[in-house]
């Protein structure tokens, strides 16, 4: 598993590694998903998305905030997360594509908000690890 949850206080922290940057941008996903169910089944459509930032760190939180939109809007927890990350002229950009389990199907925790609080993406001898913290 490229991910782990930590407890933080009264919210809830994602700690994930990945070979690549677009890897640990899925993991920290699945870790998102995870912190709001335990149990995932096998129910649900693929959709896309793209979100575009002035930096790799702000991509990570506006595409996870982007997750949570998805979760309020289409009343689904998207699991299954890949991603694509991309840097050009200063922009950096996330192509991903997630499978949206219906809210109805599973029992979910409601993760409020990600944030910024001790926030981390950096490079590892391994690839890439991330330390993010969602609100609760």
């Amino acid at each position: 598993m490229p991910f782990a949850l930590r407890e933080h206080t009264a919210d809830v922290a994602v700690e994930a590694t990945g070979e690549t940057m677009a890897a640990v941008f899925a993991a920290v996903a699945d870790g998102l998903a995870a912190a709001m169910c335990d149990e995932i089944p096998d129910s649900g459509e693929r959709f896309d998305l793209e979100v575009t930032a002035e930096s790799r760190e702000a991509l990570l939180f506006d595409y996870l905030d982007q997750l949570i939109y998805e979760r309020d809007v289409r009343g689904v927890l998207p699991v299954d997360n890949d991603a694509s990350v991309t840097e050009a002229d200063g922009e950096w950009t996330v192509d991903a594509t997630a499978r949206g389990v219906p809210l109805a199907d599973l029992s979910a925790r409601e993760v409020k908000a990600v944030t910024y609080s001790e926030m981390s993406l950096e490079r590892s001898d391994d690839g890439w690890r991330a330390y993010v913290v969602f609100d609760v």
